[in-house]
């Protein structure tokens, strides 16, 4: 038969553990709220990077009102064992995480630019010419702000990638269900197996090596590089669809650092990646997500670079001005 004294023992116990619960309990909850209000997006982004402002001038960090910012993301063609790529793709993403909508302007990679030093070449170039001549953070840097004077656009947060990047990142996320607007023959794919092979129009689940021969692909397509940009918009729309549907939320941390295994470049923080998953609303690309394209003529000139005549567009820059005072200046 149990004691007096071991009665009063096992009740102290009992009291204890339920003390130390509750106190784990308060812990965590005190924890959480701290967290949350941390990482609020209007706490969280009360100051952002500015790589370069429209007038091309660095400003290391600027003050914001609201948690609204622009990312470059660009996509190189450099390869495993490279340190320096061309820009294969750039778009812009103009995030407003307090009205949840974000506006993407898709950049030709052929895009005529003037780069100090150099003169006229191909947008495209100037990733390359900047990394070998910097290094490739610093000339990533370099590039971003080539890309921000040429478009008028402040810069606060990039993020390069490359396409066996590209193929990680999907892969991670367990693939994509992905919008194909037009039939894509596949004429220059990244692996032999698919050559010639045609994805019909209509939305697929797609694994990393089929998303990245989609992006790649512009020669079969009716509108060339501009075709490729809206595959590649519609690629970004199922990534950040995936990445951020409920499932995935809580593990956006833990994501993050896998993906960022697959990042070349970036000057975004883990803490900015939670933050802006807090600020998601019912994410619906279709309704918070709209797409702008910076439209040209295609010329023939002489690139300065190159020392040759190729192919160039040259961007109609009124309309360019238009669409950026609009929808991408804070």
């Amino acid at each position: 038969m149990e004691t007096r004294t071991q009665k009063k023992n096992r009740k102290n116990w009992k009291r204890n553990v339920g003390y130390s619960l509750l106190l784990i309990v308060l812990l965590a909850f005190g924890t959480g709220i701290y967290a949350y209000q941390h990482y609020k997006p209007e706490n969280h982004f009360k100051k952002v990077p500015l790589i370069s402002d429209n007038n091309n001038n660095p400003g290391g960090t600027v003050k914001v009102d609201e948690p609204v910012f622009n990312v470059l993301l660009i996509g190189s063609d450099q390869r495993k064992g490279q340190k320096i790529g061309h820009s294969d793709s750039m778009m812009v993403v103009h995030v407003d995480l307090k009205n949840h909508q974000y506006h993407i302007l898709s950049i030709p990679r052929d895009s005529r630019v003037h780069l100090d030093g150099y003169g006229y070449t191909k947008l495209t170039s100037v990733q390359y010419v900047m990394q070998a001549k910097h290094g490739s953070k610093k000339g990533i840097e370099e590039a971003v702000k080539a890309i921000s004077e040429f478009t008028g656009i402040p810069i606060n947060y990039y993020v390069e990638t490359n396409y066996w990047g590209l193929e990680g990142m999907v892969d991670v996320l367990g693939g994509i269900e992905m919008n194909v607007p037009f039939d894509v023959r596949l004429t220059h794919p990244w692996y032999k197996e698919n050559q010639n092979k045609v994805i019909t129009a209509g939305t697929h689940t797609l694994e990393g090596k089929m998303v990245t021969e989609l992006v790649h692909e512009r020669y079969s397509l009716a509108n060339g590089d501009y075709g490729r940009q809206q595959l590649q918009g519609e690629v970004l729309k199922a990534i950040a669809k995936k990445a951020l549907s409920v499932g995935n939320i809580p593990k956006l941390p833990k994501l993050f650092d896998s993906i960022s295994d697959f990042i070349v470049e970036t000057n975004m923080t883990k803490s900015d990646i939670i933050s802006m998953a807090y600020a998601v609303k019912d994410f619906d690309p279709d309704t918070q997500v709209h797409y702008h394209q910076l439209k040209g003529k295609g010329q023939t000139l002489y690139d300065d670079v190159l020392q040759a005549n190729n192919s160039q567009i040259v961007i109609d820059e009124k309309e360019m001005k238009e669409i950026v005072e609009k929808y991408f200046i804070p």
